[in-house]
């Protein structure tokens, strides 16, 4: 069975771009780059919605001659996962291993988890909020960037109780920290 992962590098303030829509801010170095492809590779499929995949869809064409260290690596991880894109806009999916699904059923994302053996990545803040707010999330990476853009778009979800478990943490020369997470079944408040 495999694990719905959601993963985000956000402000020290929680937002994953800031009110413009930016995100160079949080921008991961290649240390940080080099961990989380550690992280990406075991992921079988990548679920975005149209935004996020727009901005990922990146990766398919990069010349991996015009890369270096971990965005070459990273280039080629992206590639050999399936790729699950939510949008009502997009009529053709513009990389290869994509489809393209109308709406999010959570009933569906629990049936692919079911069927897999690889884990699955859920990309994005809105649609990760989404799976979140469905309690179909297991596992959250929550990388927080030593800067506060004091607004935009926020990493999790409001109105959403979720109680977690510190599985890992770690920090990396630019002061950026990496949490890992772990849901805590049948907790009491």
């Amino acid at each position: 069975m495999a694990k719905l992962i959601y993963s985000a590098i956000a402000s020290l303030d929680g937002y994953v771009e800031d009110t413009q829509g930016g995100f160079a801010s949080l921008a991961p170095d290649d240390e940080v780059h080099a961990f989380i492809n550690e992280l990406e590779r075991p992921i079988g499929t990548y679920i975005y919605g149209r935004r996020m995949y727009e901005t990922m869809v990146y990766w398919e064409s990069v010349p991996t001659r015009d890369q270096h260290g971990p965005a070459r690596d990273y280039a080629d991880i992206w590639r050999g996962a399936d790729k699950i894109v939510y949008s009502r806009t997009l009529t053709e999916p513009m990389s290869e291993r994509t489809r393209i699904e109308r709406d999010f059923d959570p009933a569906a994302i629990n049936q692919l988890k079911d069927s897999l053996s690889s884990d699955i990545s859920v990309g994005g803040a809105l649609l990760g909020g989404r799976a979140i707010a469905a309690g179909l999330v297991d596992e959250y990476h929550l990388f927080l960037v030593p800067i506060v853009i004091g607004g935009g778009k926020p990493a999790l979800p409001a109105d959403v109780r979720v109680r977690l478990e510190l599985l890992a943490e770690r920090r990396f020369k630019r002061g950026i920290v990496h949490l890992h997470y772990g849901i805590v079944r049948h907790a009491s408040w």
